[in-house]
């Protein structure tokens, strides 16, 4: 898919160059510094140019930046590139990765599942991120190495990733805006009778910590969820995010009695028919993602097959 050219933007105080000292407007004049570099710098996020500030990483006019002073307009500011983020520290490996689209600022991926995206207690190396160090080194100089938003270790499909700072910060925004859009396609037990949404928050799991769950409390969640096709025991479904929560779709569709299909923590234990028990992982697949290209502005969209697994599932289903 190409996208419509555009003028280049200018990403070096995100990529290591020396950074170039710009003027604050005068406009600006009387706002706290904090304030002004957000009108300066719009591609960097607020609390990311905060962070800066407190890190000496902003000067005024050749010197350190005091955080509280308000400016008068006219000062020469300039920001030093971050070195490399702790979190993102770790050995690149060279893992294989199925690219649907790469540019300078994106990078789209269709992740198979059981590849778990970020490290953590258990899964310190053979990442996704492990994955995309080596891919593209650069991404040692992004928080998180680009990734903002994940996919469960054992859902699969389609996940964008950001290859400069500023287009981590747009894409944060589309996410925090629900402009971004994201639709699964998941095999649920029961019979859904009608298409609806889910409207419930979703927090930590009072007693099973490792869990999500719908409390009072939580933090706001909606799923919108139409029919595709019904079988005996069981029914295909689209899912499309209005939210991002960790575990939506798993925790919403079962707070309505429909848990996904091999869902090792919120499935049944049997569901009488031995293909969907004996599936190995949540029968579910991010298949389509569509966005607001960071530095173009150009609607783009993406569709990922299903694969193999679920559609093989789903075959034998129909032969019932």
């Amino acid at each position: 898919m190409n996208i419509p050219q555009s003028n280049p933007v200018d990403y070096s105080a995100a990529s290591g160059a020396a950074p170039a000292a710009l003027a604050i407007p005068p406009e600006c004049a009387g706002l706290r510094l904090d304030a002004a570099l957000a009108r300066v710098f719009p591609e960097h996020s607020r609390s990311r140019l905060q962070a800066w500030l407190k890190q000496g990483r902003v000067s005024l006019d050749g010197a350190p930046a005091d955080p509280k002073r308000k400016v008068c307009g006219g000062e020469q500011v300039a920001l030093a590139p971050p070195p490399a983020p702790a979190e993102t520290a770790q050995q690149a490996e060279d893992i294989g990765l199925d690219v649907v689209f790469e540019d300078a600022h994106l990078l789209v991926v269709d992740k198979p599942a059981g590849l778990v995206v970020h490290p953590g207690s258990g899964n310190w190396s053979g990442t996704m991120m492990n994955a995309l160090l080596h891919h593209a080194p650069q991404l040692t100089q992004i928080p998180r190495a680009g990734i903002v938003h994940r996919l469960d270790k054992d859902t699969s499909g389609l996940l964008v990733v950001a290859k400069t700072l500023a287009a981590q910060t747009d894409l944060v925004r589309q996410l925090q805006a629900r402009t971004v859009r994201r639709c699964y396609l998941a095999l649920v037990l029961g019979q859904v009778a009608r298409d609806g949404t889910v409207d419930a928050p979703i927090g930590r799991h009072p007693v099973q910590r490792t869990k999500m769950a719908v409390v009072g409390g939580g933090r706001d969640a909606r799923t919108h969820y139409r029919v595709v096709e019904r079988f005996g025991r069981a029914t295909f479904v689209e899912c499309r995010l209005e939210t991002g929560r960790t575990h939506q779709i798993r925790v919403h569709m079962a707070s309505i009695g429909h848990p996904l299909a091999g869902d090792p923590a919120y499935g049944r234990a049997k569901s009488g028919d031995a293909r969907l028990d004996a599936f190995p992982r949540q029968a579910l697949h991010a298949w389509q993602l569509a966005l607001i290209h960071p530095a173009s502005g150009a609607e783009m969209a993406w569709e990922s097959p299903l694969p193999p697994d679920i559609a093989a599932l789903l075959a034998e289903l129909r032969l019932a």
